[in-house]
């Protein structure tokens, strides 16, 4: 969402005449930042100090924070770093452009962090300037009402809303014209996508997730459509029916557990079982038997006993993700959680997050080395100039020599055979290639 975010915030300054510069040659500096985590707080914080040199000498560069990080720090910002001008949570984005101007002009300090939750100021404006012109985000709802003990998404986010599909749609064919061979929808749970339209857009009020997947999947010129993230309680067997109806829909699904123990879970807040999370994943797996399934562990959580641990330990070992986002409890202020009683010590966190890697490591290095000899069809989308990159239709890394003969393939949907499986990324050769992509 961050990179979606700031994309779209560049290509608004390039439209306007403002050129892309170095660090060191820069007159302002816009940082989005995430803070999910504790880290990326602290990270924020050091990041932003390195500035007081050029600050004492030329009063340059200016400094601008954005995004949910903003929003979680305040105005203590300013207080802190003179340097820091504009502050903005996620949810003023429109503004910014305008804002970064009247910095830029005056030095005037400009405050834009949200103060009504269900207030949104959208940015109209697609990433045509964005990181990687074969791919491209796009958001589908903002904000999330779940309040997970755990998460701070809702306070420095705001209450979900789904955008329009016409909108979306509109982003989406400017993104195809712009490059975009593929597209991955974005939603702290794509899944409620649609659920406010009976408040807020009553001649839309049937229309949900998977009648959206299905509108993206046959929009002219989408080649391949992913979608990230989704919440376990509210995936269904409809939107499996799109997936295995749509050919250009990927065969992937991130769906966090984030715990295998039913008493971590309800404290944790999460509105679904450990059992009623496996007969989902059974059911999935029926219906697309290769489906490449990744999912979110946290460990460390406040009163988690051993047994609780061991409980997400087996579940890891029973469902054999592909993926796992694995993180140890970082506290939050303002969460719940962040009061709830038995906090564990950094160390045992540590400690048991180290076992759940080992054991995440162990089973993703046997799927991979299992997938050797297989063949799939994926978009080469960067190189390093020694390897080709891409991700198969299940969202694996796949590293592919760039001899000359492949020359011209970046940008290309081509077919590759798996020779090598890592516990980080596959290997592969190209076996086929169009003969448009060689010329």
């Amino acid at each position: 969402m961050n990179v979606y975010d700031s994309d779209r915030v560049r290509t608004a300054l390039i439209r306007r005449g403002w050129l892309e510069a170095s660090e060191d040659d820069a007159e302002i500096v816009v940082f989005t930042g995430c803070s999910v985590r504790g880290h990326a707080e602290r990270k924020v914080w050091s990041e932003l100090g390195r500035y007081e040199p050029g600050w004492r000498k030329n009063k340059r560069p200016y400094v601008a924070l954005t995004g949910c990080i903003a929003q979680s720090l305040g105005d203590k910002v300013f207080a802190r770093y003179p340097w820091v001008r504009l502050i903005s949570g996620p949810r003023h984005i429109g503004l910014l452009p305008d804002a970064l101007t009247r910095v830029m002009e005056n030095g005037s300090r400009v405050n834009l962090l949200d103060e009504d939750p269900s207030e949104f100021c959208d940015l109209d404006e697609y990433s045509q300037a964005r990181g990687n012109v074969y791919r491209a985000y796009v958001t589908i709802a903002h904000g999330c009402d779940n309040f997970c003990s755990y998460c701070i998404v809702p306070y420095v986010r705001g209450r979900f809303i789904s955008r329009r599909p016409e909108s979306i749609l509109n982003e989406i064919t400017s993104l195809v014209k712009s490059g975009a061979k593929e597209i991955t929808l974005l939603g702290q749970n794509v899944n409620s996508y649609g659920s406010d339209f009976q408040k807020h857009a009553p001649d839309l009020a049937d229309y949900d997730f998977a009648t959206l997947l299905r509108a993206v999947a046959r929009a002219e010129g989408v080649e391949l459509v992913r979608f990230v993230t989704s919440l376990p309680q509210d995936f269904t067997e409809k939107i499996v029916d799109v997936m295995v109806s749509e050919p250009n829909v990927a065969p992937s699904l991130n769906l966090p557990i984030q715990s295998g123990s039913d008493r971590i879970l309800k404290l944790m807040n999460r509105k679904y079982t450990r059992q009623d999370y496996i007969e989902k994943v059974r059911m999935i797996r029926s219906r697309i038997p290769d489906i490449g399934l990744a999912s979110d562990l946290i460990v460390g959580f406040p009163g988690e006993t051993e047994q609780d641990f061991e409980d997400s330990m087996s579940v890891l070992s029973e469902l054999r993700f592909d993926l796992l986002h694995s993180a140890a409890y970082s506290e939050r202020a303002g969460t719940p959680a962040s009061a709830m009683p038995g906090a564990l010590p950094q160390d045992t966190r540590m400690e048991r997050l180290n076992r759940v890697n080992a054991l995440q490591d162990s089973i993703t290095l046997s799927i991979n080395q299992s997938l050797v000899g297989r063949r799939y069809r994926l978009l080469v989308d960067s190189s390093n100039g020694r390897l080709l990159q891409g991700r198969t239709p299940t969202d694996k890394v796949t590293l592919l020599e760039n001899s000359s003969e492949d020359a011209g393939i970046i940008g290309q949907f081509v077919d590759v055979e798996i020779t090598e499986g890592k516990s980080w990324c596959l290997k592969g050769r190209v076996i086929n290639v169009k003969e448009e992509a060689r010329t």
